[in-house]
């Protein structure tokens, strides 16, 4: 027999070998052949396999403490609080505390006052007179049925005695062409894009408190009557926006008419802006931003904020501190590797809190955070080695956008976290959970108009309703609507 290719007897003790030995010999060899082929198939099998369980294993115990997952998709077993030492006293207030009670008003601002005045001596029953400088004051803060102020705007004819002509008046400028005034207009808008209110229940509400009757339909009707008088000083807050120094940004899914959109967020300090696009991706940020945007964007790791210069983009780190904490609870070297990285990020923010508070300048905050700084790096290079998959992927992209870690500390102003986002889309998130969308563009106007008009308003600490209120009028009676923007 020939002697088979790959195998390992020399030729000339193969000749010397039996016939029938050399057919055992084949045989066997062959055998071992196809098992080790068997053997690697199943090998790929199995470490197919694994980096299967390894995704499916990640993928079920993300939650809000090592994801992007909002803390409501918690199950109650995955919900941890800090255990507090038990102290042995009682609940409530403790002796000593200073209490906060209400303040009273001044006399100016009181509406009726009710006098308990004695007449006469307790003792003697002798005639009391006077009255009393500093008397006991308790107020009470109370609210009056609200009846609706219902007006009625007549319009007459006259007839000319002298030629017979048909005289008719206009209608004053300051009537509203519908049949709800500038109030109840405002009033409706502020609770459904403030409150999260739905139709039914804002219907109900005037109902029920302000006495007011109002069909479902004439719900949304007085919403794009809002939504129209305000378009103007939002379409000047998105301009706005985009000529600020720092931004932040995040998106959430939103469904228009069944149709897949996001709902945007971009917020500086003084105003926040919202907006639906039917993307997710860059051009959505280009849109909100701009093409040729000079600032610097705070946001999450999500790629569609990787087409900005890492040194203008600040990354969220509290979106870091997840996926560290995800390292943690992967266990073996990923565990070992979060953990360090956890505690120098401990350290970075107490050094941050105190930029914060005005006790350490920027440029001691720029010194004290090199060793961070190069400590975090080093970790972050050394998770590339490791063994677990993900762990690896999550080190590697990180470090390609290093830069953009660390611009909050080479650029005052600039925040470590998208916190503020965040809290704003979250309104937006309550919405969508309770309306499941829009259904046609304008109901995606009045979303992004109404929330931008709210969150600004209070960011200045302006009144919402009284806003609302003189948006509607200057659009019944045809001027400017007042701006938005920040005074000064």
């Amino acid at each position: 027999m020939n002697l088979p290719d790959g195998m390992l007897i020399p030729p000339e003790d193969w000749v010397r070998t039996p016939l029938s030995v050399q057919a055992v010999v084949i045989a066997l060899w062959q055998e071992n052949r196809l098992l080790k082929q068997q053997v690697a198939s199943l090998q790929q099998q199995v470490n197919t396999l694994q980096a299967e369980v390894e995704k499916l294993c990640e993928r079920a115990n993300k939650n809000s403490q090592n994801s992007s997952k909002p803390p409501s998709s918690d199950g109650p077993q995955k919900r941890s609080y800090p255990k507090r030492e038990v102290s042995g006293r009682k609940k409530g207030g403790q002796a000593g505390h200073v209490g906060k009670g209400r303040k009273l008003r001044p006399m100016e601002q009181v509406s009726r006052v009710v006098k308990s005045v004695p007449v006469a001596c307790a003792n003697c029953g002798a005639l009391l007179m006077g009255e009393d400088a500093q008397p006991v004051r308790h107020q009470v803060s109370e609210l009056p049925r609200v009846e609706p102020e219902v007006i009625e705007y007549q319009l007459h004819t006259l007839t000319c005695c002298a030629c017979g002509t048909q005289n008719v008046d206009e209608w004053p400028a300051e009537m509203p062409r519908g049949s709800f005034g500038e109030r109840l207009q405002a009033t409706i808008a502020y609770l459904g894009g403030r409150f999260g209110i739905s139709h039914r229940d804002i219907a109900e509400a005037l109902e029920t408190i302000f006495h007011v009757e109002i069909g479902l339909g004439s719900i949304p009707a007085q919403q794009q009557v809002v939504s129209q008088a305000v378009a103007q000083p939002v379409k000047e807050v998105q301009a706005y926006v985009q000529q600020q120094a720092t931004v932040n940004l995040d998106e959430t899914s939103w469904q228009q008419l069944a149709e897949n959109c996001w709902l945007w967020v971009c917020t500086t300090p003084a105003v926040t802006v919202f907006r639906v696009f039917p993307t997710r991706g860059a051009a959505g940020v280009a849109r909100l931003l701009g093409e040729d945007y000079a600032g610097i964007v705070g946001s999450d790791r999500y790629s569609a904020y990787n087409w900005l210069d890492p040194a203008k983009r600040q990354v969220c780190w509290a979106h870091l501190i997840r996926d560290f904490q995800a390292l943690v609870e992967r266990g073996g070297e990923s565990k070992t590797i979060g953990r360090l990285l956890l505690a120098q990020v401990k350290q970075m923010f107490r050094w941050w809190q105190r930029v914060r508070d005005g006790t350490l300048p920027q440029t001691q905050f720029q010194s004290v955070m090199l060793p961070i700084r190069r400590e975090i790096n080093a970790l972050l290079y050394i998770g590339t080695f490791v063994k677990h998959t993900v762990t690896r992927h999550t080190c590697q992209n990180i470090r390609k956008i290093e830069q953009a870690l660390w611009t909050f500390v080479e650029r005052e102003g600039v925040e470590p976290t998208n916190n503020a986002a965040e809290r704003a889309l979250r309104r937006g998130v309550i919405w969508r959970r309770r309306s499941f969308g829009t259904q046609s563009i304008n109901g995606s106007q009045f979303v992004e108009r109404i929330l931008t008009v709210v969150t600004t308003l209070r960011q200045q600490k302006r009144d919402v309703l009284d806003y609302l209120t003189q948006a509607c009028q200057a659009r019944t009676r045809g001027f400017g609507c007042p701006s938005l923007l920040p005074a000064g």
